[in-house]
């Protein structure tokens, strides 16, 4: 099963991590100012990540695919890490589906 990690960033801001049942980090929040802004992040995640119109699929400046997932107003709540293969992308997104709505919150800060 899942898990979300909220730490704080160096800068004080709190950030969420959402990491799979071995362990690996699928999606990383942006920095919010407040641990309850980072818990409504959190909410959001669990909300759209059943979406798959919510899920915008990119392909970085070197050419390794990753995606963000987006709320309803549009705005990204998480970004995937850089991936090898389309195919590995594409694993990425099914695992946020996969871990995301039954993930328990661990507060790490």
């Amino acid at each position: 099963m899942g898990k979300f990690e909220i730490t704080t960033r160096k800068n004080g801001e709190f950030q969420f991590n959402l990491k799979a049942g071995n362990g690996q980090v699928i999606l990383t929040s942006e920095g919010y100012s407040s641990k309850s802004g980072c818990t409504n992040g959190i909410e959001s995640v669990k909300k759209n990540s059943q979406d798959d119109g919510k899920y915008e699929k990119k392909t970085s400046s070197n050419g390794k695919p990753y995606f963000n997932l987006k709320a309803t107003n549009g705005q990204i709540i998480g970004n995937s890490e850089m991936y090898e293969s389309v195919a590995s992308r594409d694993n990425g997104i099914e695992s946020v589906k996969k871990n995301a709505p039954d993930a328990e919150i661990s507060d790490l800060t």
